[in-house]
């Protein structure tokens, strides 16, 4: 090779920036989905949070978001990534064995994918850091931000990439079990719901007089971030067959009809057992039904599953939101700030059984790579018992099971020990200066400082740029 070329990575000349075994389309699809997905958790949850809390916790709703985001993508090009899809270094975790350098990243993603391993970090990244967001949403309010700094990297590393390689890497082994988790309903939103729901426990409740009356500071704006989630989630599904293939597509058309359909029954039973159509509910009940069909996407399922799903995630979500919650003691004593548990682990536990339920056989070829033929796994028990082959079905319903045990023990075990070094270190709860002055005592800024509602400009630490010194002086003068 010429030397003027000798940077080239590895089985590259000059003229292939677009290797054989690369498809334009694919590749361009699948950054395309990442960067919807990433959508969802910057601006879509960064604005959710910050305007579905009482007004005193916006900023430091919407920062504890975009710093994980931030965090999640350095600690995940770092090792993240390999320990969830490197190399077997124990049946439930990958090795760090190999530098994420060109000659890496240029290559063609697990030698399967019309796309290079650049692409594939990049989308499983967004997936991760979504993961973390979602936590978040159970530690609103009353978190101290610095044990918030330290939870997501100790997190990413022990806990979210154990579920990843277990069930997402071809060699995990409950991948190599037949476990159908298409999307991330056992690896994100069990995982985030069980975890969130643990560190809660930890962390504490929020101060008597949040927890007492906690309304959103602007329901419009949390409309335009749950609109945001919404249509992201055509990504989060559609990207998953790693291909722009009619897997995907259907992936991407049932998902949002399962939405639709739980969103509706949602607001169906708050206007009849509460006479009121809530604009709340009704986003719950969106959040659910995209929940619930991840982990069968659309991709394994037929359309009609869909829609029965979508009924059933907006039905027993709600039940145990909103009758449960109030009679069982433990779910009483935990302050899960946005319903995590119930939104999260209850609807993803959900998905996850009425995956192995409902999943097509036929379907499941254009998206399993198993190594043996589709038939013997991945058959949902409605079709096992409608084909004869009630074992296969009975044994993908038994997997499931065995996926929902493993990933509730795993972050209800690593997520307390993780508080309980972290509390080593630093109060995992704010102070009660801090509780009572919200985002002013923590960050020192403000959401909204508004004169027509008594609030004055106060000094940032940052905003002199802007004119705030001028601005206080003035109102000083009124």
């Amino acid at each position: 090779m010429d030397p003027k070329y000798a940077w080239l990575p590895v089985n590259l000349q000059p003229d292939d920036a677009n290797p054989e075994w690369m498809n334009k389309g694919d590749n361009a699809w699948q950054l395309t989905a990442a960067t919807m997905v990433g959508l969802q958790s910057v601006p879509g949850l960064v604005i959710l949070y910050g305007s579905i809390v009482k007004k005193k916790w916006a900023v430091n709703s919407a920062f504890m978001a975009l710093y994980a985001f931030a965090a999640v993508l350095v600690c995940w090009v770092g090792w993240g990534y390999q320990l969830s899809f490197g190399d077997t270094f124990l049946p439930f975790l990958g090795k760090i064995d190999v530098t994420l350098d060109q000659n890496v990243l240029l290559k063609q993603a697990f030698l399967t994918y019309k796309f290079p391993n650049a692409t594939m970090v990049y989308f499983q990244f967004v997936f991760a850091a979504i993961t973390l967001i979602l936590i978040a949403g159970a530690l609103l309010g009353r978190m101290n931000f610095i044990a918030w700094m330290l939870f997501v990297p100790l997190w990413l590393t022990f806990s979210y990439t154990v579920g990843a390689f277990s069930i997402w890497c071809p060699n995990g082994w409950l991948s190599k079990m037949g476990l159908i988790d298409y999307s991330g309903g056992f690896v994100i939103h069990l995982s985030s719901g069980v975890a969130g729901f643990t560190a809660a426990y930890w962390v504490g409740p929020r101060a008597t007089k949040d927890r007492e009356r906690f309304p959103p500071n602007n329901i419009l704006l949390m409309l335009a971030g749950a609109g945001i989630l919404w249509m992201g989630w055509t990504g989060f599904n559609g990207g998953d067959p790693y291909s722009a293939s009619i897997d995907a597509s259907l992936a991407v058309l049932n998902t949002h009809i399962c939405a639709a359909t739980s969103l509706l029954t949602w607001l169906l039973l708050d206007i009849l057992f509460f006479e009121k159509p809530s604009v709340i509910g009704a986003t719950q009940g969106m959040i659910t039904g995209l929940v619930c069909i991840t982990p069968a996407a659309a991709g394994v399922v037929q359309g009609w599953a869909a829609i029965i799903m979508g009924l059933m995630s907006g039905c027993i979500p709600w039940f145990t939101m909103m009758v449960l919650h109030k009679k069982i003691w433990l779910l009483k004593q935990i302050d899960d700030t946005m319903a995590v548990f119930h939104t999260h682990a209850v609807a993803g536990t959900l998905g996850g059984l009425l995956t192995g339920f409902f999943a097509n056989p036929k379907l499941s070829r254009l998206f399993t790579l198993a190594p043996y033929p589709t038939w013997e796994r991945n058959t949902g028990l409605a079709y096992g018992l409608h084909n004869g082959r009630v074992g296969a079905g009975f044994r993908q319903m038994g997997v499931q099971i065995l996926g929902i045990i493993f990933i509730i023990k795993l972050n209800v075990i690593v997520t307390s020990l993780i508080c309980l070094l972290i509390r080593l270190v630093v109060p995992l709860r704010l102070s009660e200066e801090e509780l009572n002055g919200g985002d002013e005592a923590v960050h020192g800024e403000e959401a909204y400082a508004l004169w027509g509602d008594g609030e004055k400009f106060e000094r940032s630490v940052h905003n002199s740029v802007h004119g705030g010194v001028e601005d206080l002086e003035l109102q000083n003068k009124i």
